[in-house]
């Protein structure tokens, strides 16, 4: 059994963690624990996503933003590692600081300091010297930053299949294997 948390922020890009779920939550052997930032509630009612309410019941288990009590708080509660699809600038600021003010910022930071992976699919355009200082910083701490970009060696046909492979990548960094994920097979 694979147990992830999934962490949605108010970057743009929250209909991937979306898809995120809707794939983990299709495969056997992996239990998901949800915590999303008001912002990202918000940015899926922007994105045309269904509410948040709606995807609480794709996870296994589903967190208030606010609750610094949840088990996902705790070090001593054991996951395999945790996803943040998408990353904010603010919460991967908070990320390479430190920092933490909100559910997801410390479940993030437990990862980390217990030594379990983190993933970041970081969300912005163009990227300022103190984003890429900040993914750095974060890398060097033991994230694995994987951010949306696109590929073209698989022959999308349409943004999902971008996705798609994205999250493909995301989760094969966690050990798990996505179904439909077409990894490069060589030229």
């Amino acid at each position: 059994m694979k147990r992830l948390i999934i962490g949605l922020s108010g970057a743009d890009g929250v209909s991937i963690g979306v898809r995120l779920l809707h794939i983990l939550h299709g495969l056997p052997g992996v239990e998901t624990h949800l915590v999303a930032t008001p912002s990202a509630e918000r940015n899926l009612l922007l994105e045309g996503c269904p509410p948040l309410a709606g995807l609480r019941e794709l996870a296994d288990f589903s967190y208030a933003a606010d609750d610094m009590a949840a088990v996902i708080a705790s070090g001593s509660f054991v996951t395999d590692g945790m996803i943040i699809a998408p990353c904010s600038m603010k919460t991967l600021a908070a990320l390479a600081s430190g920092y933490t003010d909100n559910l997801l910022q410390r479940a993030a930071d437990v990862c980390l300091k217990e030594g379990r992976k983190v993933v970041l699919l970081p969300r912005e355009m163009p990227l300022g010297r103190i984003h890429l200082r900040n993914m750095l910083t974060a890398s060097e701490c033991g994230c694995t930053i994987i951010p949306p970009v696109l590929t073209f060696y698989n022959k999308p046909r349409s943004v999902m299949d971008h996705v798609d492979h994205i999250l493909g990548k995301s989760l094969l960094s966690l050990g798990i294997a996505m179904p439909s994920f077409r990894p490069w097979q060589g030229a």
